[in-house]
């Protein structure tokens, strides 16, 4: 047994086996991980509703904001007013969820589409942090910019979406490469393998015309070769994709995990390190000691933001240790306030030689 696995409690070591390595089990078990195409189709049936009130200071955007992968992200898609659509896949089937806060009224309406419709509906508070419980969280006085960060941003809390491999693909798919190719990726590979979102929105013409559904587990693995080198995505990265979609079952099963134990189940899988355990973990476990470390950024500007100088992780860890258990939230809330360090350097060139560069030709 390796010492990730030696790491695990015995209830958490039925998601790991094999010869001496950390494995997820390679079987998906419902049908937000597998099982062929969607249920329901883009037209017809009417939406299923429900009206959450937060009772507390909630902005819709800034909470879902990690949901979205680039301006043209074909399962997320904003609209005025703090309005959202999200396309996803539940334990029952696909769906589409619109939301649409009303702060005269201090509530979220919420509609949804689809087999995976109640589900969606009945997740509303999780979705949008409901879940998120900052207590113990203070920002020492001495870390101005978070001081006031924390107060302007009263209405974040960590998203929870349940979604493991949709998150998990997507960080894969961002792996070591630009935002633009990450999204430019995401897109394509969407596009060519999602399925269409359920509802009459999503018909031609519709709000939500043209959302997709990220693929299935089963869809992931049959995604030929060439497919991912036209979506701009090389071996390295594609192949952690297809190694999650095999362990679907045992992915969805970290949810039940403490969070102290995620992070080691979902980094027995080969390709994914500290940084893609992370960006999981924020999005689909609503983990706000999630911090973003082996980023090309986010040290250097969270302890810029704190100290006024640009260190690396070892000493990011060490400055946010007061901060444990809301590591992510300091990350997070320095991000929203717009707290970067200045930056001298050219940026990075995109590649030109690859077939996503040249249109796929």
């Amino acid at each position: 047994m390796t010492e990730a696995a030696r790491s695990l409690p015995p209830a958490a070591r039925g998601l790991v086996g094999g010869r001496g390595a950390v494995r997820l089990p390679l079987e998906p078990t419902s049908a937000a991980s597998g099982g062929g195409r969607a249920q329901g189709s883009a037209g017809g049936s009417a939406p299923r509703e429900r009206t959450w009130r937060p009772g507390r200071e909630l902005d819709v955007t800034a909470v879902l904001a990690p949901l979205r992968r680039g301006a043209g992200d074909p399962a997320v898609r904003r609209g005025p007013g703090g309005e959202h659509w999200w396309a996803t896949r539940t334990p029952t089937g696909t769906g589409l969820l619109h939301l649409v806060p009303v702060p005269a009224e201090g509530v979220v309406r919420a509609r949804a589409w689809g087999d995976g419709a109640d589900h969606l509906l009945e997740r509303v508070p999780v979705l949008l942090g409901d879940g998120d419980d900052d207590a113990g969280f203070a920002p020492r006085a001495g870390h101005h910019r978070l001081v006031e960060a924390h107060r302007r941003h009263r209405g974040w809390r960590v998203p929870r979406t349940g979604a493991v491999l949709e998150a998990l693909a997507g960080a894969a798919v961002e792996q070591v490469v630009t935002g633009v190719e990450a999204h430019r990726g995401w897109r394509r590979l969407l596009e060519r393998f999602g399925d269409p979102a359920p509802g009459a929105p999503a018909a031609d013409g519709g709000p939500a015309a043209g959302m997709r559904v990220p693929p299935s587990a089963t869809a992931w693995r049959s995604v030929p070769s060439w497919e991912w080198l036209r979506a701009g995505v090389q071996q390295r990265r594609s192949r952690v994709v297809q190694v999650a979609a095999r362990s679907a079952g045992g992915l969805e099963r970290t949810l039940a995990l403490p969070a102290e134990q995620v992070e080691a189940a979902l980094r027995s899988l080969p390709g994914v390190g500290v940084w893609t355990a992370a960006e999981v973990r924020q999005r689909a476990h609503g983990d706000a000691d999630a911090f973003s470390f082996a980023d090309y950024h986010v040290a250097k500007d969270v302890t810029w933001a704190l100290t006024g100088e640009v260190l690396d992780d070892d000493a990011c860890a060490e400055l946010l240790e007061p901060y444990r258990g809301h590591r992510h939230r300091v990350q997070r809330l320095l991000s929203l306030a717009g707290h970067r360090r200045p930056r001298r350097g050219p940026r990075m060139t995109l590649p030109t030689h690859t077939p996503a560069s040249a249109g796929g030709r």
